[in-house]
């Protein structure tokens, strides 16, 4: 087998045995005693969240400006991928782009954190003296869900590490493994007989399992609530598993299909849906409340953007909210660089930056508004509409509080369901096939080991939510803790991505 750089390269079993058998063995663990699975999680995301906050925080600031920097630089120019054009169209490549990474939180936190933040004020000092509930508080609960979804978190997920990697797997004939990060500092020693690479890609595999773990758990969740609003039967734990059973066998579908085939058609498929669910909220909803709030809290995100993303006055906040989310888009980053690489060959690096450091982000974080905007706009008519829901049944309930608001709440809870799902699914089935990838070294890996993964990693998801009341939490501390080793390879992206444009563009343009 060779990989689309052109080198053989060998299936990795110490990789596939090892973190195979990690996410198992935590399977069969929490099937004994899931109170012994519950208190190691909770204890280690105490630690990662303490001595670890403060780098997610700087590395995916770092991250921010350095991209721009080359983006915008002379190095904008470069080609990816050793092609003279695209391999894909513009709205389907964006479109892959935004459901794998949108998908993590795109309808779940949209409705929940937004109004979390206007019923009780962010810590911030910028924000001293506002009260809870208030008409102040509108703006700096969007803005500072701005911050946990903005520009920060989509940079880390596609930038340096694919700038890096497109150079080591097209340029060089690395494979396409977490490993080949470091191929600017290692050279090709890091890809022979190598256990410390195998030990990068483990821990890569391991986190990005988690980050998509988690997204599993909170569809299970958020479905089951929604299913049970709408069918009016009993929300139950049975049905939150029973639902993740039949994402994670569609995901499996999915992943051996491809990128061609299904994660194109469902990416496509749900842009349209999302940009149809804007629409008609904007029509049937509080538009006006959404436009104004939404460009006073961009404003003040952009014009606070230093002081907001580097706030450490109240570290038990941070690991709820802004550490928690920094550290699940760094367990997705290595992956999510890989997966990036194998679909923009032929962009230039500054379509690549534009796209995933600013567009995605701009049109993240007015989805956030207009989703938990609405959320917050209704509470304001009607005290309780959704802070009722959300505080009888936690974060799965505020979406579909939300669409009982609307008009034809029916059919905007069914479409908002299928939105989510979907957006799961692309998360889901694009993952296993990215840590197939890593496993392989190739573009097309095993359509068996696609499998595998989506259905372990629907396994672990089962295990977390049936953890009990606190379900939601158990997912969020599995994510951080998994995040930590990742997070230094990251790292080294400062030095690595500017040696990679460097050679790319001397390759390219010569010297000049």
């Amino acid at each position: 087998m060779k990989s689309s750089g052109g080198k053989k390269v060998t299936f990795d079993f110490p990789a596939f045995i090892i973190s195979g058998s990690v996410l198992l063995l935590f399977v069969i663990i929490a099937f004994f005693n899931a109170e012994f699975v519950t208190n190691s999680v909770n204890y280690l995301f105490g630690l990662s969240a303490t001595y670890f906050g403060v780098l997610y925080q700087f590395v995916l600031l770092g991250t921010f400006f350095i991209a721009l920097f080359i983006g915008f630089s002379k190095f904008g120019k470069i080609r990816l991928g050793n092609l003279d054009k695209p391999e894909m169209s513009t709205f389907k490549w964006i479109s892959i782009i935004m459901c794998t990474l949108l998908a993590g939180g795109g309808i779940f936190w949209a409705a929940a954190e937004p109004l979390s933040h206007f019923l009780s004020v962010p810590p911030h000092a910028q924000f001293a003296g506002i009260e809870d509930g208030s008409l102040a508080a509108i703006v700096p609960a969007l803005a500072i869900s701005f911050v946990d979804w903005g520009f920060l978190s989509w940079t880390v997920l596609g930038t340096l590490g694919t700038m890096v990697l497109m150079y080591a797997h097209y340029n060089k004939g690395m494979p396409l493994k977490p490993r080949s990060l470091l191929y600017p500092i290692f050279g090709e020693k890091i890809m022979k007989n190598s256990a410390f690479g195998t030990i990068v890609d483990v821990f890569a595999i391991i986190s990005v399992a988690a980050g998509t773990i988690g997204p599993i758990g909170f569809l299970g969740l958020q479905a089951s609530y929604g299913v049970s609003r709408l069918a009016g039967i009993e929300d139950s734990l049975t049905l939150s598993i029973g639902i993740i059973v039949l994402l994670v066998i569609a995901a499996a579908i999915s992943a051996v299909t491809g990128i061609h085939k299904g994660i194109q058609i469902l990416s496509s498929f749900n842009v349209i849906l999302a940009i149809g669910l804007i629409v008609g909220i904007l029509i049937l909803g509080p538009a006006m409340f959404i436009f104004n709030n939404f460009f006073e809290a961009l404003g003040l995100y952009v014009n606070e953007f230093v002081s907001l993303n580097t706030f450490r006055g109240d570290e038990a906040w941070l690991g709820g909210w802004t550490v928690f989310f920094f550290a699940w888009f760094v367990g997705y980053g290595p992956m999510m660089a890989l997966f990036t690489s194998r679909i923009s060959r032929g962009r230039t690096v500054r379509e690549l930056v534009l796209a995933v450091a600013v567009i995605a982000p701009v049109v993240t974080t007015f989805w956030f508004t207009v989703v938990g905007g609405t959320g917050i706009s209704q509470e304001i008519d009607a005290p309780g509409a959704i802070s009722g829901a959300l505080a009888e049944a936690g974060p799965p309930a505020a979406m579909m509080a939300i669409t009982e608001n609307l008009p034809f709440s029916t059919i905007f809870g069914f479409l908002f369901l299928l939105a989510t799902t979907i957006f799961v699914l692309t998360t889901t089935d694009s993952m296993s096939l990215t840590i197939s990838m890593a496993i392989s070294g190739d573009g097309n890996p095993p359509k068996w080991l696609r499998a595998f993964y989506a259905i372990v990693m629907g396994g672990v998801a089962v295990v977390l939510v049936t953890l009990g009341e606190d379900s939601v939490g158990a997912l969020q501390s599995f994510i951080v803790v998994t995040a930590v080793p990742v997070v230094l390879l990251l790292l080294t992206t400062f030095y690595t991505a500017p040696k990679a444009v460097r050679a790319m563009y001397k390759d390219q343009f010569g010297d000049k």
